[in-house]
């Protein structure tokens, strides 16, 4: 009953912090210079019309009203520009289907090699693999994202032909999953290295060698389940931004995903996308991070959740 008392406080502290996101997005926005139709061949009375038409010629504390009672009933109104008149939680559902199919494979990629290879670099300290390990998380943590998509494209598209070009030709996924996946590969490295390397110095693992357990067991049962908190705490977010998609791989490798709509939308301000958008990954962030303080309480119960 405890638990569930406190799960419900922080069900309603993430209600609470989604509304201030949606309230900040919306003023920031409403204060970029120009409109939605600044762009349109149109003169200034087709333009005022439009601004009539979508409610933009209102105080901006009505829009904001207005907003919010189309949001309560899952309405959050149509494109301006990108895609006009289509239903933005149209746009979002099938843009996130494209993401989520691409993050989900590098988020794997990921856990699977960042993780393991972290405790490797880590019960191996200042040895040959761990320097090895060390350089490569480091260079792979520097190079900003438009860089490997730019050296992947070269290489293995244009220098050597392996991988098109295309996202939608066979093979054309692999490229966005690499330049999406090594970033958080290398971070997961290090900080399940650094992690790890604190557990071991932890006294209670002394007394559980001198009570004769064998070093598989302390290591890997008690040492790496206590050291997988800082990086559970990390795939929270980690989560909700590769499943989103990666706005430099998607624009880059043309994806038709959702972040390559939020993007777009910020240059053609496209005031309903940008909201639904943000709305979107604010909302994934927040439920993500909920997930994790209660992964928390499973992975170590002596973390409280208050």
């Amino acid at each position: 009953m405890e638990l569930f008392h406190k799960i419900s406080k922080r069900v309603l502290l993430a209600v609470f912090s989604f509304f201030v996101i949606v309230t900040i997005t919306f003023f920031l926005m409403n204060l970029i210079p120009g409109d939605p139709f600044m762009s349109e061949k149109a003169n200034a009375e087709a333009q005022a019309i439009l601004r009539a038409k979508y409610g933009l010629d209102q105080p901006i504390y009505i829009q904001y009203i207005k907003y919010l009672q189309g949001l309560f009933h899952g309405d959050m109104g149509n494109s301006y520009v990108l895609q006009k008149g289509r239903a933005i939680t149209e746009i979002v559902t099938e843009s996130f289907k494209v993401s989520m199919r691409l993050g989900a494979k590098a988020l794997c990629v990921a856990i699977l090699i960042g993780v393991p290879v972290g405790c490797i670099a880590g019960l191996w300290k200042d040895k040959a693999p761990d320097g090895v390990i060390r350089v490569i998380s480091a260079v792979g943590i520097s190079l900003p994202g438009y860089v490997v998509a730019a050296v992947l494209m070269l290489l293995l598209a244009v220098q050597f032909k392996v991988l098109p070009v295309s996202y939608n030709k066979p093979g054309g996924t692999i490229m966005p999953m690499i330049t999406l996946a090594l970033y958080p590969t290398c971070y997961l490295i290090r900080l399940t290295r650094s992690s790890i390397l604190e557990v071991l110095n932890q006294d209670y693992l002394r007394t559980e060698r001198a009570k004769g357990m064998s070093e598989f067991v302390v290591i890997f049962v008690h040492a790496l389940k206590n050291s997988l908190i800082p990086v559970i705490t990390y795939l929270g977010p980690l989560t909700a931004s590769i499943l989103t998609g990666g706005f430099v791989a998607e624009s880059v490798f043309n994806v038709p995903g959702l972040g390559r709509y939020f993007v777009s939308a910020i240059s053609a301000r496209d005031y309903t996308l940008i909201m639904g958008t943000t709305i979107f990954y604010a909302t994934l962030i927040i439920v993500m991070n909920l997930v994790c303080d209660i992964l928390y309480q499973i992975v170590d119960p002596r973390i409280k959740l208050d």
